[in-house]
């Protein structure tokens, strides 16, 4: 029996596909699982238990299937290793399962704008492909879809911790800066690690596209995936993709802006040239390429002043790229649960241009400290609706309001996208009136 922990989208999609495959499969959860995942489970027949583990099941399995979000150290794993029953990740149970080719994509930052912008080229391409594992559906759910030939997956290092044997054609690592540092001990070697982790079964018939990395960390992979055949690309140059230091292209006509972005592009578009597909197919896909929401989204102008929802900026390194790419005053939108940031990475890149900053959280107290003398003026706001009426009047025409808050959510929203779309709720209301 085959015994699959979680059931969330991740766990869920594992199950379909053992179910699929013949395996008697089992789903346990330690909390509530949600309503639409039960309707999905019982038209399956897959039996399941909520709100605990039955350990003498775990006891009865071959093999343990665990959903990403499990900490290594959890008791229910601990159970397991006592057993002597192996363990692995969803990634690696759908890896053994696919028949197509498989690009995967991971990194700190861009890693969800990357493969976007990948799949969205191949579909220019007329390749069936589809976007999966850490953004749209679960890689497990797409391969017993088993409705294209290509797979475009975006892993986190969550994921890539529970891989054995899965090997991606082409894998792409966008960059590496601190992030779930709490995971790995304050450790960027081991979160840079688990990262890695992508390439360590690659052959020299496979592709490894290497972003923004530090000397001593790209060391460091490639101890760690020593045989594929490895291109570099940028540095981020605005408006450039860049390939080993050639300029390939402009994309100075595409919705993508800033150094970060170029720095994906070049990602994406390297992919896609390992892919085969042509250097124009590529141009005019970058061109007509549409992000997600939440990702340095213009939501609206109004009376001059531009509005941008960046609230998937969760962590510094994310909203230095953002600030980096401002080319007019700024009021900035910051805060909520701090990860431990070192705000004064973000230093350099207010420029002088951010004129007020916003504090949008239960305790601003290190927000406002960080930046205390730094920038003119610094306001407080407990609520998504005061921090626009203050930026509101703060803003002349020609500035932009910047929500790129450099922290989690769980203060004052459900999650990034709640927070994000409050804020684009609020300036489409502006818009309106």
């Amino acid at each position: 029996m085959i015994v699959v922990l979680g059931a969330g989208e991740s766990g869920i999609g594992a199950a379909l596909l053992a179910a699929q495959m013949g395996l008697d499969v089992f789903v346990s959860d330690r909390g509530k699982i949600a309503d639409h995942f039960i309707q999905e489970l019982q038209l399956h027949h897959i039996p399941f238990e909520e709100k605990g583990h039955t350990i003498e099941k775990i006891r009865q399995a071959r093999e343990v299937i665990k959903s990403p979000g499990i900490p290594p150290q959890a008791e229910v794993l601990k159970k397991a290793s006592e057993f002597g029953i192996p363990v692995i990740g969803e990634i690696e149970f759908a890896g053994r399962y696919c028949s197509g080719k498989i690009i995967g994509i991971t990194g700190s930052n861009g890693k969800t704008t990357t493969t976007n912008l990948i799949h969205h080229l191949l579909t220019s391409a007329r390749i069936n492909t589809v976007k999966c594992g850490n953004v749209g559906v679960s890689f497990a759910r797409a391969v017993a879809s088993r409705i294209s030939s290509h797979y475009v997956v975006e892993l986190s290092s969550f994921q890539l911790e529970d891989i054995v044997d899965f090997r991606p054609d082409i894998a792409v690592i966008t960059n590496i800066s601190p992030d779930h540092l709490d995971r790995y001990d304050y450790d960027l070697t081991r979160y840079a690690a688990a990262k890695f982790r992508i390439g360590m079964n690659q052959s020299s018939e496979d592709t490894l596209i290497i972003g923004e990395i530090d000397a001593g960390l790209e060391e460091l992979l490639y101890e760690m995936a020593p045989s594929p055949h490895k291109i570099k690309t940028g540095p981020g140059r605005s408006n450039l993709v860049c390939i080993d230091e050639e300029e390939l292209l402009k994309f100075d006509t595409s919705a993508l802006r800033g150094k970060h972005n170029a720095q994906n592009a070049s990602c994406a578009a390297a992919a896609a040239l390992a892919e085969g597909i042509k250097l124009e197919v590529i141009k005019t896909g970058i061109q007509t390429f549409v992000n997600d929401p939440h990702r340095m989204e213009e939501v609206g102008i109004v009376e001059g002043v531009r509005y941008i929802n960046d609230s998937k900026a969760t962590n510094v390194d994310a909203v230095y790229f953002a600030l980096e790419a401002m080319e007019t005053p700024v009021i900035w939108i910051a805060g909520g649960v701090d990860k431990g940031n070192d705000y004064s990475q973000l230093y350099s890149a207010l420029k002088g241009q951010v004129k007020t900053l916003i504090c949008l959280g239960v305790d601003n107290t290190k927000l406002k400290a960080s930046f205390e003398g730094r920038i003119g003026e610094i306001e407080e706001a407990s609520s998504m609706e005061e921090a626009l009426q203050i930026a509101q009047k703060k803003a002349l025409p020609g500035d932009t309001v910047l929500l790129s808050p450099a922290c989690a959510s769980f203060d004052l929203f459900n999650n990034y996208i709640h927070r994000g779309e409050v804020f684009s709720a609020w300036v489409k209301r502006l818009k309106n009136e």
